[in-house]
Formats: structure tokens, sequence, C-alpha cells
């Protein structure tokens, strides 16, 4: 059962992104998103309330929730680290890159650091090809990387 302060704070919205829409189940990836920006990932006890507000089953809203990738199911960092391991990526160095990252900040890919700061995700494309190797951080998107760009990224992020 999803808390009261979930439900209180989020109801409001939810029900005017769920107005917006002329068949309700249209609006469960903007209601998923919602939750996500709320609580930073979409708790698997979220399925239920958000299957009761736009009108699909709870399995519906869990194989849409596993599907897309921008959608945490687990608590992740404060910031969230997507390095790109798509085809132009990698040929630029996208493995250098992801090693690097790893390195400085003593993490595997699916972990968060223990002070709850980064968390790190490889992805199979950001849509950056020509800018390649990149990364994303949270929304920000960090193109042609280097080893000292990443270093210089990481520690501005620390602060």
């Amino acid at each position: 059962m999803v808390s009261k302060r979930f439900k209180l704070i989020k109801e409001q919205q939810a029900q005017a992104v769920i107005g917006r829409y002329p068949d309700r189940r249209a609006a469960l990836l903007p209601v998923l998103w919602l939750i996500q920006e709320q609580e930073g990932w979409v708790p698997a006890e979220a399925y239920s309330y958000v299957a009761g507000l736009v009108g699909v089953s709870e399995a519906e809203v869990r194989e849409v929730a596993s599907f897309y990738t921008l959608f945490n199911r687990q608590r992740i960092g404060r910031h969230h680290i997507r390095v790109c391991l798509g085809p132009c990526c990698r040929l630029r160095g996208a493995d250098r890159v992801l090693e690097s990252i790893k390195s400085s900040l003593d993490l595997d890919v699916g972990q968060s650091t223990p002070d709850g700061r980064f968390h790190l995700s490889t992805v199979e494309c950001l849509g950056s090809c020509g800018s390649a190797p990149m990364m994303q951080i949270d929304d920000d998107y960090y193109e042609n990387l280097s080893d000292e760009r990443i270093s210089g990224i990481l520690q501005g992020l620390s602060k």
C-alpha cells in the first residue's frame, strides 16, 4: 500500500495530467514520471496506486516501468550518471570513459556510492553520436569526453 504522504503530494498533479488525455491510460508514462520526480525512483509499491489512477492493471504498470530505462526501479544516488555504450561511443572510447568513472568513484555499474551522491548506469544510446563519447548526468549531457574532462565534471558535482 502506498503511503498517504505519497498520495497527497502528487494526487492533484496526477489528476491534472490525466485530464489532458482523452483516454486515462495514455497518462501512464507521465504519471510514472511524476512519481519518479517526487521519489527519485518508481517504487514497486506505487504500481497499484498508478494502476488505479490511470485504469490499467498493476501488471501493465510494472511492464512499462521495467521496459523504459528512464524509470529507476531502485533507489539511486543524487546524481545519476548514464554512460552511452552505443556503437559510435564505443568506437570513440566509451569503455575507457566507463572505466575512468568506475575508478574515480570506486563504483560498478548498477551501484551507488556509499554516501548516496552518485549512481552509475550504462545505456545503449543517448543520441549524441557526432560528439561521442558522451554521458548524461541527471538532465545534462557531457560530450567529447576525456579523462581530464571526466575528472573535472565529477569534482564539480562532488562539492
